[in-house]
């Protein structure tokens, strides 16, 4: 299956994955590092691909030749642990 790096909610996506094409639920891109098969966080460059540019900002949409759309349901724990963190915090400091 096939997960929003930033809401964690399933994609039907067939054939490539557009560099402007976004979460229909939540609206970020989803040609980014972070839904990437080739992230890995303790990769050098973070990323496995060895030939891959480096990419500063790794929820923003970039050009990646590379770019393969990664098959997962580790995506949706690590948003669930985000939202959950988030959650703690508006409680603990109050929202603005």
């Amino acid at each position: 299956m096939k997960f929003c790096h930033s809401c964690g909610e399933k994609q039907e996506i067939e054939g490539k994955v557009g560099r402007e094409d976004t979460c229909p639920h939540c609206g970020a891109h989803l040609h980014v590092c972070l839904n990437c098969e080739f992230y890995d966080e303790h990769a050098h460059n973070r990323c496995r691909e060895p030939e891959a540019e480096w990419v500063s900002d790794r929820e923003k949409s970039n050009f990646c030749e590379f770019f393969r759309y990664r098959e997962s349901s580790r995506a949706s724990a690590n948003t669930d642990r985000k939202k959950k963190a988030k959650e703690e915090l508006r409680r603990l400091f109050g929202e603005d």
